[in-house]
C-alpha cells in the first residue's frame, strides 16, 4: 500500500515540482556565495525557479489537505523540503503551504519522524 500511496503523491505533482533541487540550491547560493558579488543576482534566478515550482505544487494540490489523498510518507518528505524555505520571504507569501505545513506538524506520524531525525542530530553534535 506505501507503494502505491507514494506513486499517487508523485503522479499529482507535475515534475519537476516532486522534487526540492532549488531549495537546495538556495542553500548554496546563501552559503557558499556570500562573499560573491553576484550572490542577490543568484538568489533572484534560484527564488523564481522556486515560485514557479511552488505554483506548480499548488495548482497540483488545489484544495486537497494531502499529497495522496490520505497523510503519507510524501507529506512527511515535501513538508521537510518546503520548511527550508522558511525565514526566506519566499514560503510566507504561500498561504497554502503555510497551512499544509501546519497540518503536518500537528500530526503524530510527522512528530514522530521530526523527533527520530532530530535526535540523529543531537547524536551526532555530542560526538
Amino acid at each position: 500500500m506505501a507503494k502505491i500511496m507514494t506513486k499517487q503523491a508523485y503522479d499529482t505533482i507535475p515534475p519537476p515540482a516532486g522534487s526540492d533541487p532549488p531549495i537546495v540550491e538556495r542553500d548554496q547560493v546563501k552559503y557558499f556565495e556570500a562573499d560573491k558579488s553576484r550572490q542577490a543576482e543568484r538568489f533572484a534566478m534560484v527564488d523564481a525557479r522556486i515560485r514557479t515550482r511552488l505554483d506548480q505544487l499548488a495548482a497540483a494540490m488545489k484544495d486537497a489537505d494531502w499529497l495522496a489523498g490520505s497523510f503519507s510518507a510524501a507529506d512527511i518528505l515535501m513538508v521537510h523540503a518546503i520548511r527550508r524555505l522558511e525565514g526566506s520571504g519566499i514560503l510566507e507569501d504561500y498561504q497554502v503551504f503555510m497551512d499544509y505545513i501546519a497540518r503536518a506538524e500537528a500530526r503524530p506520524a510527522y512528530q514522530r519522524a521530526f523527533a527520530a531525525q532530530f535526535k540523529v542530530f543531537q547524536n551526532a553534535s555530542s560526538t
